[in-house]
């Protein structure tokens, strides 16, 4: 299933992100993203769009993305695919991964767009190796 929010918005501009875009870019064939959002949710309205241009101008291929839709309980707790097991409280919630091994969270809400955080937190990621 796909998500309505991760349709890329065509007002993005990668120019702007040269070096988020090339992080990502070098990555694209070794890394899955996994997003949990839901189209009712209005930060995932407001950043996912955005998030699903800067993948499509880096080159990440379709297949390495997987969309996991969440539903809210009347609690506030989420539910939906593979929930329990990353421990999703908060959507939008962005893992990458590479192996089968946790490269960068981005969950909810942080100070720059979802791109250019997980590019940030790869390459210090990098730079402590």
């Amino acid at each position: 299933m796909t998500l309505e929010t991760m349709r890329p918005t065509p007002t993005w501009d990668a120019s702007a992100h040269g070096e988020t875009v090339e992080t990502l870019s070098a990555l694209a064939d070794e890394i899955t993203v996994t997003v949990w959002g839901a189209d009712w949710c209005g930060d995932c309205r407001s950043q996912l769009p955005e998030f699903a241009a800067a993948l499509d101008a880096a080159g990440i291929p379709e297949d390495r993305i997987e969309q996991l839709p969440v539903e809210k309980r009347e609690d506030g707790s989420k539910t939906g695919p593979k929930v329990e097991e990353y421990g999703i409280e908060y959507i939008p919630t962005v893992v990458l991964e590479r192996d089968g091994e946790e490269l960068a969270r981005f969950v909810e809400e942080e100070p720059v767009p979802i791109a250019v955080y997980l590019a940030d937190r790869i390459e210090e990621r990098e730079a402590a190796a």
